[in-house]
């Protein structure tokens, strides 16, 4: 067999596994209901996006500002977890934060020059473990939901389905932020 047939076969080969053995399907995650197990499907898919590109920051790239309006990757993921808080004891507990958890929280709900100057020297791994911490009580909770609740309206025009595809989106978009940064890091 000539090196082009052999190459063609193996490439055959390598693609037919590789498709075979793909996860690129959104299926309800078991213990959810149908609707919010797919939502905790994408907002899982996202997070181990996120977390695999950014788990091998060193200090440096984990705060680093490509220019004085930017937001440090550690920033962004951290405004992710304050967003995701903030809902979640919005919809899952009926209640808004404590004044403690507003204190704690409140520097990463708004990025801007605040976040810029006090969200820094925590190692990646700080915040990726904050964000298992409050992602575990998310589904913690989710699991005790069910789709009728997901319909439900949390102020008027304003559905628990929609905060929640927010909380999904809204980590989405911050991904091509964090993308971005991590491109402009300094090699």
């Amino acid at each position: 067999m000539s090196s082009k047939k052999i190459i063609f076969v193996l490439l055959n080969l390598y693609f037919s596994f590789s498709l075979a053995h793909a996860q690129y399907e959104i299926k309800p995650e078991k213990g959810y209901s149908p609707q919010i197990g797919i939502m905790v499907n994408m907002l899982e898919d996202l997070k181990s996006r996120i977390t695999e590109m950014t788990s091998d920051l060193n200090q440096e790239e984990t705060d680093y500002l490509f220019d004085d309006k930017a937001n440090s990757i550690g920033a962004l993921i951290m405004h992710l977890i304050a967003t995701e808080s903030y809902y979640q004891v919005e919809t899952l507990e009926g209640r808004t934060w404590t004044e403690k958890e507003e204190e704690f929280w409140a520097v990463a709900s708004s990025l801007g020059d605040k976040s810029r100057e006090e969200l820094k020297g925590k190692p990646i791994k700080y915040y990726l473990y904050l964000w298992d911490q409050v992602r575990k009580k998310t589904l913690e909770g989710l699991k005790k939901k069910d789709d009728a609740w997901f319909a439900e309206n949390v102020d008027e025009g304003v559905n628990n389905h929609w905060v929640w595809f927010h909380v999904m989106e809204h980590s989405a978009n911050h991904m091509g932020q964090i993308a971005l940064v991590k491109n402009r890091l300094p090699k």
